[in-house]
């Protein structure tokens, strides 16, 4: 058996053209198109650099000891490798055939300082209003959706969320690779498995997560929802599993619950589509959309409540919070307000039971008449 140490030590050396950038925090994202095309991701802009890796082989040698590492196939039968390196970043990494041009390979880093919501604060990414507001909701227990595009910040934002959460309750945490750092005690990480170069032996999202529903789950938090563990998902949310939390890729609200809508078709049952609205509709609570402005910066646009289904099983969804944006300023800054809408949620009778407030802004845009918008 290697030890773990000589492996790392390997690795770093065969990555050692990109190793000024795995050292450097202000790094959030790295991208190999080939051996001679390295950009990197500072402050939401990508730049490209002078380093480059000798050869393809150098490259390929490089991928194969993370492949090694991880213990997972990488061959032109297996030319797709997710991956996490030893300092936590995520590697995604796509060869011959299905990329003819060579290697290409996205590294995303991950703060080695936790973002905190009082950072998040600090950046303009929420307001104290708003934190007031998650907190509330994720006390009631509702179960909430972080939605963004990629490298939007939702699995920042999760982690950031998590510290919302009452002490002393059981989370299990369920993730392909194990990205969240969720910030509590009694946290359990579960990972998927993919299948060895044979095609066997994977445990996926959706085995782990009928198992986790006996292990006595406080709060179930999916990393993200890429299949039909959706399915799954939704059926644990109805039915008594609340304050569940997990992450998707969609960018606008009304795009959320029509992208889980898709992928819970892909679990394989066979549900009528309206059956299917109703179930989610009642599933999925919040919904806060994050997006990356074009300056650059990562913040939450929505804080959405789903109400259920019209009369004819189309969604109705409640901005509460909404981000209004003005025009860049000419050194390409974007400024930006994160409003109430007037809206009030709809499950004020939970809130209150819980013995809780929302802030005071919300009724005071309700009593001034903004426009509460619902989609």
């Amino acid at each position: 058996m290697i030890p773990i140490s000589v492996f790392e030590s390997v690795l770093r050396n065969a990555l050692s053209p990109i190793a000024p950038f795995l050292d450097d925090e202000s790094v959030t994202e790295i991208a190999i198109n080939g051996p001679g095309e390295i950009f990197i991701e500072r402050k939401g802009q990508l730049s490209r650099t002078d380093a480059s890796f000798t050869s393809v082989d150098s490259l390929l040698s490089a991928l194969r000891v993370v492949a090694q590492y991880m213990g997972r196939p990488l061959d032109e039968m297996h030319p797709i490798l997710e991956a996490r390196i030893p300092d936590g970043s995520r590697l995604e990494a796509v060869l011959a055939p299905i990329a003819p041009d060579g290697p290409a390979v996205s590294i995303r880093r991950f703060s080695k300082d936790r973002l905190t919501l009082a950072k998040l604060l600090q950046f303009g990414a929420l307001t104290e209003d708003s934190v007031d507001l998650l907190k509330v909701l994720i006390e009631c227990k509702q179960n909430i959706v972080v939605a963004g595009g990629t490298g939007s910040g939702k699995t920042s934002l999760l982690n950031a969320l998590s510290s919302l959460i009452p002490k002393g309750e059981r989370l299990i945490v369920i993730e392909d690779a194990r990205e969240l750092q969720l910030q509590r005690d009694h946290v359990v990480q579960l990972e998927a498995r993919p299948p060895d170069a044979k095609g066997k032996g994977a445990v996926t999202i959706r085995d782990i997560f009928k198992a986790s529903l006996r292990m006595r789950p406080d709060r179930i938090v999916l990393g993200e929802i890429r299949g039909g563990e959706a399915l799954d998902l939704i059926q644990a949310m109805t039915s008594g599993h609340g304050g569940c939390l997990t992450t998707v890729h969609a960018t606008y609200p009304s795009d959320t619950l029509n992208r889980l809508e898709t992928l819970a078709l892909m679990g394989g049952v066979d549900l009528p589509l309206h059956a299917l609205r109703m179930q989610l509709a009642s599933a999925v609570d919040i919904v806060v959309q994050t997006a990356r402005l074009r300056d650059g910066r990562r913040r939450v646009t929505h804080i959405s409540e789903v109400l259920g289904t019209d009369n004819n099983y189309g969604y109705r969804i409640s901005d509460l919070f909404v981000c209004r944006t003005a025009r860049p300023r000419s050194d390409g800054s974007v400024p930006v307000e994160f409003l109430p809408t007037g809206a009030l949620p709809g499950c004020m009778d939970v809130i209150q039971a819980h013995g809780l407030s929302i802030p005071s802004s919300m009724y005071n845009a309700a009593t001034a008449g903004a426009p509460g918008r619902s989609q």
